[in-house]
C-alpha cells in the first residue's frame, strides 16, 4: 500500500509540504495531514525515501535564561583583572593628582 499511496499522491505532494500558492492565493493540499502522515510513515517503514519533508531550521546555539546569569562569569573575570591592576592604577591617580596640585601652586 505504501508504494501505491505514494504514487497516487506524488503529484499533489510535489506541489508543497503543506500547500502551495496558485494564482495569488494559498491552496491547501487535496490530501489531509493525517493521510499524508500515514503515507509518509508507511513509506519510511518499507525502506523508501520521503523527499517531501520541509527543510529543518538550524538549532539555536545559546541557552535560554537570564542575561545576568550568563554574564556573571565574565564580570567576575573582569573584576579579578581590575583588582590585579589596582595598585598601578592608584599610583597613576596619585601621580596625576600631585602634578595637578603642583601646577595650580606654580600658577599662583
Amino acid at each position: 500500500m505504501a508504494a501505491s499511496g505514494l504514487t497516487k499522491w506524488a503529484a499533489e505532494l510535489a506541489k508543497g509540504v503543506h500547500g502551495y500558492w496558485a494564482n495569488g492565493r494559498w491552496k491547501p493540499l487535496a490530501i489531509s495531514a493525517r493521510h499524508r502522515a500515514k503515507i509518509r510513515k508507511e513509506t519510511l517503514l518499507s525502506g523508501g525515501e520521503w523527499p517531501y519533508d520541509a527543510p529543518r531550521k538550524e538549532m539555536k546555539t545559546f541557552m535560554k535564561g537570564h542575561k545576568v546569569d550568563r554574564l556573571a562569569e565574565q564580570k567576575r573575570a573582569k573584576t579579578a583583572e581590575l583588582m590585579e591592576r589596582m595598585p598601578q592604577m592608584l599610583a597613576e591617580m596619585k601621580k596625576r593628582r600631585l602634578e595637578r596640585t603642583l601646577k595650580v601652586k606654580a600658577e599662583k
